[in-house]
């Protein structure tokens, strides 16, 4: 008996040294790479239940295990799509409107307003649903545009590139993990299933923060960038809330000091001192 889920996690296990996950070799090995047990106790589940999986006998582990088995065998994230392709689970789903992908007139209206200003407009699973040229030249080198359909949180948590953006990544990804909860309703199914994916392909990175204790300090805080054209930047963010747009929010990016205020002037063309920093 086997599944498409077990014949990748036996194939991942065969492909990863002891040496890579800090494991001697030892004498006497025939496993190529790591054996079950060495897995198993990386992951931290029974050798048991990861027979099972590899057997076929189990095709859906909880979000958190996978994530768990995905970090344990040093997945990237293209590998890790593939493992949660490979399952199969499906849950039940409540009655809550699919997150807004519009954006009304008089919100867009106001995003022009605040051009060039960095400022971006999110729904409640933090896709991004517009943003000004300003927020773009911060975050476009990044990554974050690369993608047809971007998504704030899956890109911090998902892209190596948001590490090197953010020298504060942590404290980024905790804002950006609590606002996914506190702006959804208990029982969201579109929450879930982005949740689902994340705990995967992020693994511990967000399933940690998903299961943390709420905080509401997630709208306001100062973010530190490392921009390659910009330079070092400290900026004040505020979130303002669309309460009459399910649940979208608009972010907007104020400079925290004068070398900010100036670095921010040259990145979007204008006189030194136009955006005055806070």
């Amino acid at each position: 008996m086997t599944s498409e889920l077990g014949t990748l996690l036996r194939a991942h296990r065969e492909a990863l040294s002891p040496e890579e996950v800090g494991l001697p070799r030892g004498a006497r090995r025939r496993t190529p790479g790591l054996r079950r047990s060495e897995l198993a106790t990386l992951a931290e589940v029974s050798v048991e239940y990861l027979t099972r999986l590899e057997q076929g006998r189990d095709q859906h582990p909880s979000p958190e295990i996978l994530g768990a088995l995905a970090d344990a065998l040093r997945l990237p994230a293209d590998e890790r799509f593939l493992l949660l392709r490979a399952t199969k689970g499906s849950g039940g789903a409540c009655a809550v409107d699919p997150p807004a992908d519009s954006v009304r007139p008089p919100v867009r209206a106001l995003l022009e307003r605040l051009e060039p200003s960095p400022a971006v407009l999110l729904n409640r699973l933090g896709d991004v649903l517009a943003a000004t040229s300003g927020y773009r030249s911060l975050l476009a080198p990044f990554g974050l545009f690369d993608d047809d359909h971007p998504n704030l949180l899956r890109f911090v948590l998902t892209e190596p590139r948001a590490r090197a953006a953010y020298p504060d990544w942590e404290h980024v990804a905790d804002r950006q993990v609590a606002a996914l909860r506190m702006e959804s309703v208990p029982g969201d199914p579109h929450v879930a299933e982005l949740a689902e994916a994340l705990a995967v392909l992020a693994g511990a990175a967000f399933s940690d923060r998903f299961r943390a204790p709420l905080s509401a300090r997630y709208r306001t805080g100062t973010e530190r960038m490392r921009h390659p054209e910009a330079g070092d930047l400290r900026l004040d963010v505020e979130t303002l809330a669309l309460p009459d747009a399910d649940g979208q929010r608009l972010l907007a990016f104020l400079p925290a000091d004068a070398a900010t205020s100036d670095a921010l002037d040259r990145l979007a063309g204008r006189r030194p001192g136009a955006l005055r920093a806070v």
